[in-house]
């Protein structure tokens, strides 16, 4: 820290002296028992006012921490209400013996007031109390969003992101990555989800769009000669409001790498989030390398490819045990089956509970079966247990006295999703998943196409500029349901962190990958001009990906909504309730950008 005014630099981290200015020469919380004596000033914000009587006790605060400050003149109060910021000068004293706060760095001393100035005066009446914030409804918390900041449990959020963000860079740097900007204006591209349009005032009918991701331009920057790049980007994406998703914006750590292949990328992610865990967390990190998990087992073992690695339970496919059953619900479906050790002495409450809970997702029941200590079927379904298959179905699933076997039965995609749900329901009601520990994974071999429920039609189920992992040949000869791409995500504790792909940086065969899913070479020419026309002076090989950062915050912090974790964030309907966004503009304003509102 350096004082350009007396040219000294300071101890690196914030300083007990700062350079004395009319407001302040110490900070509130590192006024501590070494300045007993000494003439101190302070500024901040008034907590709390405590009349004893002929004597007042302030609580001072600014962001590095609280003092006490002792008024014996009532005078200097007056007109003051909590949330005025003063200054405040006066001679450092110990405290009494029994007004020592031993849990406050500054607990052990008091500024005994000889002046005090209001600085900026606050209401009488405040919206809450700032110390009870986050126990006040989100819509007032958002309206008074500054207010809101000032409490310390918010505050530190906010601080514990800038740290975030800087440990990130330095170990990019580190690393021989380049930080290179994007534009914010760029054009509308087809990336999955809504863009923000801008209407161009110089040309007319036409408009810019927020970007989605920086997607097209780091690829660009490969096809420039940039070896290792990356941004702390905004994404900006109108999408629907969820506990994980912002509406809006969203902030990743956005990177890419040319001559790389899929693992080139995947340990450069292992030891960011690794390093990153290990730095911000004190709970147990799961050890690079990350389990590679395909996409394919994902589905089959936990129902989604955003598995919970936290959580033991696993599904194992039955279907072919039940392949001839008189039972119609499993006959010709697939089944799967989940396993739940010492189960079976549940109350009926739980049995019950969990069939609401099927109920509830959409599920017509969940049959079970519990495993006696003489390895005996009780339950509903154990009479339509073919006899033939009862050991192979102790066998597959590796049943043992005092457990019980849940079923799900349906279509592949419909039975994988209700399992899905109902392991990690299994896993929540029964605390089976450790909450101090980091589970880390990737998913890998992604399908590169999938069929539209409603069309019929073959699209894409990824991103689109995602290689082929056999390349030409799989295009020209594979099933293009059976064509795998080279893509993957990382997961964490069951949240998608972030999705990439070793990028398709071939002319031919991007034209051939898009015409399967029903595009023209005119298509892309159209839509995505710069990479396809880059692609035609030398691009090398490529692949990056982007691990979201907000997400990254709301689990190194435990927080269930990602608005806890952003300084300024709109609410679950897109309103920006300090601001008053989305506000109406003016008819001149409209007219300049040629918009008339229907």
């Amino acid at each position: 820290m350096y004082d350009r005014y007396n040219k000294n630099f300071f101890p690196k981290g914030i300083c007990d002296m700062i350079r004395e200015n009319k407001y302040r020469t110490h900070l509130c919380g590192k006024v501590t028992e070494k300045l007993v004596g000494t003439k101190v000033r302070v500024a901040g914000w008034v907590e709390n006012i405590r009349d004893h009587g002929g004597v007042q006790f302030v609580d001072l605060r600014d962001q590095y921490g609280i003092v006490q400050v002792v008024v014996n003149n009532e005078e200097l109060l007056n007109g003051v209400n909590k949330e005025s910021t003063v200054t405040v000068s006066g001679e450092v004293v110990k405290r009494d013996e029994e007004t020592i706060n031993s849990k406050l760095e500054t607990g052990y001393v008091e500024i005994k007031a000889e002046s005090l100035e209001v600085l900026g005066k606050a209401k009488a009446n405040l919206p809450f109390e700032v110390s009870a914030s986050t126990d006040t409804r989100e819509e007032l918390r958002l309206k008074y969003r500054f207010l809101d900041l000032r409490n310390k449990k918010v505050h530190d959020k906010i601080i514990m992101r800038s740290k975030l963000m800087s440990f990130i860079r330095n170990k990019m740097e580190s690393l021989g990555f380049t930080e290179i900007q994007t534009p914010i204006l760029s054009a509308s591209s087809p990336e999955g989800a809504r863009d923000y349009l801008i209407p161009s005032r110089k040309y007319k009918g036409k408009f810019y769009a927020l970007p989605q991701a920086p997607q097209i331009f780091k690829q660009l920057l490969m096809v420039s000669g940039f070896d290792k790049y990356y941004q702390i980007a905004p994404c900006f994406r109108d999408e629907d409001s969820r506990a994980d998703r912002s509406p809006g914006e969203f902030y990743q750590l956005d990177f890419e790498m040319a001559f790389a292949e899929q693992e080139d990328v995947l340990n450069v992610a292992e030891e960011i989030l690794y390093d990153t865990f290990k730095k911000f967390s004190n709970k147990e990190v799961s050890p690079a390398p990350f389990k590679r998990i395909t996409y394919k087992e994902a589905m089959l073992k936990y129902g989604t490819d955003k598995p919970d690695l936290r959580n033991p339970l696993e599904i194992v496919d039955i279907s072919d045990i039940f392949e001839n059953s008189d039972f119609k619900p499993f006959r010709g479906k697939t089944v799967r089956g989940i396993k739940v050790p010492n189960c079976a002495s549940k109350s009926k409450s739980f049995f019950e509970n969990m069939l609401k809970f099927a109920e509830s997702i959409g599920m017509k029941g969940l049959g079970y079966i519990k495993v006696t200590e003489e390895m005996k079927f009780l339950g509903p379904i154990d009479k339509f247990i073919p006899d033939d298959k009862r050991e192979e179905l102790k066998k597959r699933t590796n049943l043992e006295p005092g457990c019980v076997l849940y079923f799900i039965a349906d279509t592949e995609a419909i039975a994988n999703s209700f399992a899905g749900q109902i392991r990690t329901e299994l896993g929540n009601r029964l605390e089976l998943i450790d909450k101090n520990k980091v589970e880390m994974c990737f998913i890998v071999d992604f399908p590169m196409y999938g069929e539209n429920e409603e069309t019929g039609k073959i699209e894409f189920t990824h991103n689109p500029f995602s290689m082929p992992q056999g390349g030409m040949d799989d295009l020209l000869n594979k099933n293009p349901l059976e064509i795998l791409a080279y893509q993957y995500d990382i997961v964490c504790n069951g949240i998608e962190l972030s999705s990439g792909a070793v990028r398709n940086h071939d002319p031919e065969i991007m034209v051939k990958a898009f015409e399967i899913a029903g595009y023209t070479e005119k298509d892309i020419l159209e839509k995505f001009p710069a990479l396809y026309n880059s692609f035609k002076y030398g691009a090398p090989p490529h692949a990056g990906m982007a691990p979201g950062l907000d997400r990254l915050l709301m689990i190194l912090l435990d927080e269930e909504s990602i608005r806890e974790v952003i300084a300024f964030p709109m609410n679950s309907n897109a309103q920006d309730l300090l601001l008053g966004s989305p506000t109406e503009v003016t008819e001149e304003q409209l007219r300049e950008v040629h918009i008339k509102i229907r």
